[in-house]
């Protein structure tokens, strides 16, 4: 049963300003700054928004369809957080169980620490948990946030590689150091992809079939998968081979056939209309047509700050996690009203994907945002173009 399409007023927000919305964005496809874009915008479960510009693919000047399948990157993590959650709700973890106990490898981690400009290894003072994995406090870190000497082994050993399996991408990782004590602080960092393990050891299954099974199927999600299937490649949003900012293009990943890894950290694809539906699951507080898959306190529960007075580690981590915001179980939770440079209601909770795709949901407004596109040096900037003129538009 998809989402039903309603007139903007009457879900409180102003026609001509989401028409601006999308004029704004046309503009951007004019002057070839994006190639194109799905935005959504839902409120009391319709869509008062569902409008794609620009094209799906430059190279071909294919025009942009609302069923393109896009790279969503880190939107994979909080699918994979849900799923960690719905073992949690079954009894078959605990989020303070050591991440060794389901991942032998981890059992003797250590710390990088520099002493007088060499670094020295310690044991680590305490195990990182699955609570430390799920809000990015285990002392993992990402290649390409900093160039710290853990950073440099990461990059050495190409962690990223998507040719190993995750069974073997955790022991690599295992074998690392880490940046930083588990539980001192937020470090944006692989942890969700050892998250994604933890869940294949624990069901006995493949990640892929288990959120195939658990979440994409009951939510009715049939076009979120690792990889997009033959049949569907013309419907592939391409970003431009050049940044049109005169930047160094990121590589983005081929999705046309199945990598050895299920990165639970940044491997799925998926539709504006199918991650529509699994943020109407959040909103609904782990519900959707009927179908319950978490209870209406784990959602609260996830959708809160979990770091508390714990610092933000590095720079990188920093600009991810914007002033005045916390992070929860697989999400950045807003704790204030001003402070950061966007709109939003206080427990108004988001995150983006590499490539560009964003969204938002604002439980107090009862509203979420998603906005697919894939322009991947450009993503701050349209995320935060987009909840800017997102709120613009409420009317009440």
């Amino acid at each position: 049963m998809p989402l039903t399409s309603v007139a903007p007023e009457k879900a409180g927000l102003c026609p001509q300003r989401l028409q601006k919305l999308m004029d704004v964005l046309q503009a951007e496809v004019t002057k070839q700054r994006l190639p194109g874009a799905v935005a959504v915008v839902a409120r009391h479960g319709q869509l008062a928004l569902f409008e794609s510009v620009g094209q799906l693919n430059p190279a071909t000047g294919v025009p942009m369809t609302h069923n393109a399948r896009f790279r969503i990157y880190s939107m994979t993590k909080p699918i994979v957080s849900v799923a960690a959650m719905m073992l949690l709700e079954d009894g078959q973890l605990l989020l303070n169980d050591p991440v060794a106990k389901y991942l032998p490898e981890f059992a003797a981690q250590q710390v990088a620490t520099l002493v007088d400009g060499t670094v020295q290894l310690q044991a680590v003072g305490r195990a990182a948990t699955l609570h430390d994995l799920l809000r990015h406090t285990a002392g993992m870190t990402y290649e390409f946030l900093g160039s710290t000497p853990v950073q440099r082994q990461y990059t050495q050993l190409r962690i990223g590689s998507r040719e190993r399996t995750l069974a073997d991408f955790t022991k690599q990782l295992a074998s690392l150091p880490l940046i930083f004590e588990p539980g001192t602080a937020f470090e944006y960092s692989r942890a969700t992809d050892v998250l994604g393990r933890v869940i294949e050891v624990v069901s006995g299954q493949p990640l892929q079939a288990f959120l195939r099974e658990r979440i994409f199927e009951p939510l009715a999600m049939p076009d979120t998968a690792f990889h997009v299937q033959d049949q569907h490649h013309e419907l592939i949003a391409e970003p431009f081979a050049r940044d049109p900012d005169g930047g160094v293009q990121m590589r983005v990943i081929d999705v046309r056939n199945d990598a050895a890894l299920a990165s639970g950290g940044g491997g799925l694809t998926s539709t504006a209309m199918d991650y529509a539906r699994f943020l109407q699951f959040m909103l609904n507080r782990g519900e959707l047509s009927g179908v319950r898959l978490l209870g209406p306190r784990t959602v609260n529960f996830m959708t809160t700050d979990h770091l508390g007075d714990i610092p933000v580690f590095s720079a990188g981590s920093r600009s991810l996690l914007p002033a005045g915001h916390g992070f929860g179980l697989g999400f950045a939770v807003r704790k204030q009203l001003g402070v950061a440079p966007v709109p939003g209601s206080v427990g108004t909770y988001f995150w983006g994907g590499l490539a560009g795709t964003t969204f938002f949901v604002d439980p107090a407004l009862d509203l979420f945002g998603i906005l697919m596109l894939q322009a991947p040096n450009q993503r701050e900037y349209y995320r935060m173009l987009f909840r800017d003129m997102v709120y613009a538009a409420l009317m009440d």
